[in-house]
């Protein structure tokens, strides 16, 4: 059975074996997440993700890349909805958490850091944010033994743990 935790912290500096990447349709940097993943692992994450995803990725999809510089093994890239853009189709966010699980299986990896994805840019409401996080790993068949959900600051942590707690 996989255990949630939460932590509050840097996603780029988790000891798990795959750190989870917010990422945009492009796949070849950004910001929030996405830019702090790529500035951590350095060039081998963007070269990975130009090789591997010469055309980006679909809103909900899942892929995987090179660390790179990072502790962890892996990035597991996921496109969440634009909720600022007008991209509120809720099982698109589920979606990224399902297949981000399902490509952690394929590695192997069976300690996996999430931020919540869509909720920084992509203005995705926190709370709904959190429940779909929570909804998706409490409900999923998967070989990972720990999903870490990482929250930056300390109000997102500690609506992160309540939500884990209720």
């Amino acid at each position: 059975m996989m255990e949630i935790t939460v932590v509050r912290g840097d996603i780029t500096t988790q000891r798990v074996d795959a750190v989870v990447n917010a990422a945009n349709r492009a796949m070849r940097g950004g910001g929030g997440v996405d830019g702090a993943i790529h500035r951590a692992g350095g060039p081998a994450v963007l070269a990975d993700c130009v090789a591997r995803f010469p055309r980006g990725l679909d809103t909900g999809a899942a892929g995987w890349t090179t660390a790179g510089e990072m502790p962890a093994r892996w990035v597991i890239h996921v496109v969440g909805p634009n909720y600022t853009a007008g991209e509120r189709d809720r099982s698109l966010l589920l979606s990224c958490y399902t297949r981000a699980l399902e490509v952690a299986d394929e590695l192997g990896a069976s300690s996996v850091a999430f931020p919540l994805v869509s909720a920084g840019v992509y203005g995705w409401p926190k709370d709904d944010a959190i429940a779909a996080a929570l909804e998706t790993l409490r409900a999923s068949a998967t070989e990972v033994t720990e999903a870490r959900i990482v929250a930056f600051d300390a109000a997102t942590y500690d609506d992160v743990l309540a939500a884990t707690r209720s």
